[in-house]
């Protein structure tokens, strides 16, 4: 090494030491508690209510009861443009559930009893009906809680809550919208007690913190961005004093002892995890808006629709009565440029059928070709092409993905790709080249979901071990660093 550099060496060197050594003593208890908290949220997940658990939950329609059309009840509601409408039982009544164009919930009759408010008494048989249970005690109402923070998956739009217990020995409750009627949210005691320690701890999600977004975000960001900085210096440093020819007194790699050298040696072997785990944590914010191109316009939200929105007659709705299997729910929709019933049964089928006829519709390529051309006009196209099964982008860990799909690409600026129910021709998702780019870089880096892992109990594995030598490096540096800061 010249003498130049050799003399700006000896500063940088300095530098890194000194960074490493008083980042860490902070950075390493926030390292011990992430390693923890993501072990716990390994086996306990957030709170909530999937779509297949609320259907589940929700009573048989009496579609004999149903009078009121769509276009009868959005102009009760004097609503025009909106995003989703369904029918669904309330108690003894079927009702319209609507979400407009700015995520607002409504609804409105679909029978001649008139809607009932939604008082705590009503919520009570509501969450005895959702969870057949015989025994239901109101708690409170609110707007929010540690369980429903805002922004939380819309249930700003769906305040205030009434808190249901039920008496089913898991100290199960219900969330139930004092607006509509609906159940959104359910958590057991298992879950708040332990998701505590878990999910909340994890993102710093209490609800004191949370409740202040920016405050939140920031948090995070310079939280997990010093913690990164902690992490890389560390690397190198340990790179720098690990010796593999010259070897040290007792013919020893590290220099260390003790504490300090299985803080060197596991610090080298888990460094890169540690490192990207971090770095991927810190990109889930989406520091600056990078990779945050979308899909341009509303042309997604208005897949598949055509002609005067919401027509729908009666009489194909009226045949569901004699399915097979009876119907939980059934939203309004479009297909192929004509109105269909989307239906979910009993059986946790789904399926689309002719709002005129009632019969079944079968989801074609043709059609969705079609439907694509027109929500996307000018922009190429592949033939759509069916999933049967979950690959390395249609995929979920803990709630099985809907199956079959078919997935159509785009040939647009963003690289946009469509996933659309094979069983209905609802669109489920899109996305464009930087979300699959953000799936790579947070879900691959953070939890490991690697098309190897996908499939195999591996994963669980490799999450365990490299969370453990991650674990003892972390507990490794706060001994090391209390011993620092005693001295």
């Amino acid at each position: 090494m010249s003498p130049a550099l050799h003399a700006l060496w000896r500063p940088l060197r300095r530098a890194l030491y000194f960074t490493h050594r008083w980042l860490g003593i902070a950075g390493c208890i926030l390292f011990v508690l992430w390693f923890v908290s993501g072990l716990v949220m390994l086996h306990v997940r957030f709170p909530a209510l999937t779509p297949q658990e609320r259907i589940d939950g929700l009573p048989v329609l009496d579609l004999a009861q149903v009078t009121v059309t769509p276009a009868e009840a959005l102009a009760q509601l004097q609503l025009a443009a909106l995003r989703r409408m369904a029918l669904e039982q309330s108690l003894d009544a079927p009702v319209w559930r609507v979400i407009d164009v700015k995520g607002n919930h409504h609804v409105a009759s679909a029978s001649a009893t008139p809607l009932s408010a939604v008082t705590p008494e009503r919520a009570e048989a509501i969450a005895r009906g959702f969870a057949r249970s015989a025994t239901a005690r109101y708690l409170e109402t609110s707007f929010d809680d540690q369980w429903t923070l805002p922004n939380a998956n819309s249930f700003d739009k769906a305040r205030p809550l009434h808190r249901v217990a039920i008496d089913d020995g898991a100290g199960t409750e219900l969330y139930v919208s004092q607006k509509t009627g609906e159940v959104v949210r359910d958590t057991s005691a298992f879950e708040r007690r332990w998701t505590l320690f878990g999910t909340l701890l994890h993102y710093y999600t209490y609800a004191p913190i949370r409740r202040h977004a920016d405050f939140w975000r920031q948090l995070v960001l310079w939280t997990s961005g010093l913690a990164m900085v902690s992490a890389g210096t560390g690397l190198i440093v340990g790179v720098l004093r690990v010796r593999l020819r010259r070897r040290y007194r007792g013919d020893s790699a590290t220099p260390y002892r003790g504490f300090l050298a299985w803080h060197h040696v596991l610090g080298l072997i888990g460094g890169i995890a540690i490192l990207t785990w971090v770095f991927s944590g810190w990109f889930s914010m989406g520091p600056n808006r990078w990779l945050s191109h979308s899909t341009p316009g509303n042309a997604a939200a208005k897949f598949g629709q055509a002609g005067p929105e919401f027509t729908h007659g009666l009489p194909g709705l009226h045949t569901l009565a004699s399915a097979p299997s009876p119907a939980k729910a059934v939203e309004a929709a479009w297909y192929g440029g004509r109105p269909v019933w989307v239906v979910s049964d009993a059986a946790g089928g789904r399926r689309s059928v002719d709002a005129a006829t009632g019969l079944a519709v079968a989801v074609v390529p043709e059609d969705l070709a079609r439907a694509t051309a027109a929500s996307y006009p000018g922009i190429a196209a592949d033939t759509p092409a069916l999933l049967t099964e979950p690959d390395r982008y249609w995929y979920a860990r803990h709630v099985p993905p809907v199956l079959p799909v078919w997935r159509i690409v785009l040939h647009d600026d963003a690289a946009t790709w469509l996933h659309v129910d094979a069983a209905t021709g609802q669109l489920l998702s899109t996305s464009t080249s930087d979300s699959r780019l953000r799936r790579w870089l947070f879900n691959g880096l953070h939890s490991l979901d690697f098309p190897l892992f996908l499939k195999t109990p591996a994963w669980y594995l490799a999450i365990w071990v490299l969370s453990l030598a991650g674990l003892v490096v972390s507990v490794t540096g706060v001994v090391i660093g209390w011993r620092r800061l005693a001295k």
